[in-house]
């Protein structure tokens, strides 16, 4: 097969002597790989040692449990909008009957794609990404976590909801006039809860 460089073509740059030579470019790179050996490391030794993450890290989904009693009304908006499926409900109301509450409430992990599409619908802020991410199950199961394992205080998830207290729209409600008395669980305002 003949070739299509044609000699003396200006597009094929002529190489140096110095070019032919390899060590010259061995140089660089070891003079690369000494200078970044005195540099310090930014690698954790990750059992022993584990990562500083901000309100922003999505780990697994809870639920908000505030004075003992869980923020959840059992809308059904999370199961609905979860890509995977990997949240299932089921509805219960409680003696007055405006109120409901989820009787049984799972998600399974080795489904959730930790997406946050349920803490984005949650008019309650019930549901949130909480910091966890380190957890391995033997059996399948085990990765079914109900209302026991879910349920997280709202102390111990503060600095999420103050990330998302801070991401809120800040129009909401402002510019279109909800009737209040209608629309109470989704304008209020819990940042004094």
């Amino acid at each position: 097969m003949a070739s299509n460089i044609i000699k003396g073509d200006k597009s094929e740059r002529e190489l140096t002597f110095m070019g032919k030579l390899y060590f010259p470019e061995i140089f660089k790179g070891m003079a690369f790989s000494i200078k970044h050996i005195f540099r310090p490391t930014v690698t954790l030794q990750y059992p022993e040692e584990k990562p500083d993450l901000g309100p922003e890290f999505r780990g697994r989904p809870v639920l908000v449990k505030e004075k003992d009693q869980e923020r959840c009304v059992a809308c059904g908006l999370c199961a609905r909008a979860c890509p995977p499926l990997a949240i299932s409900m089921q509805a219960n109301e409680t003696a007055d009957p405006k109120e409901r509450f989820p009787e049984v409430f799972e998600i399974d992990m080795l489904r959730c794609i930790y997406c946050g599409f349920c803490e984005e619908v949650c008019p309650e802020e019930a549901i949130v990404m909480s910091p966890d991410y380190d957890f391995n199950f033997v059996d399948r199961k085990d990765a079914v976590y109900g209302k026991d394992r879910l349920l997280i205080d709202k102390n111990q998830l503060q600095p999420r909801l103050n990330f998302l207290a801070e991401k809120r729209n800040k129009q909401f409600g402002k510019n279109i006039n909800f009737k209040e008395d209608n629309n109470g669980h989704i304008l209020r305002d819990r940042t004094n809860d």
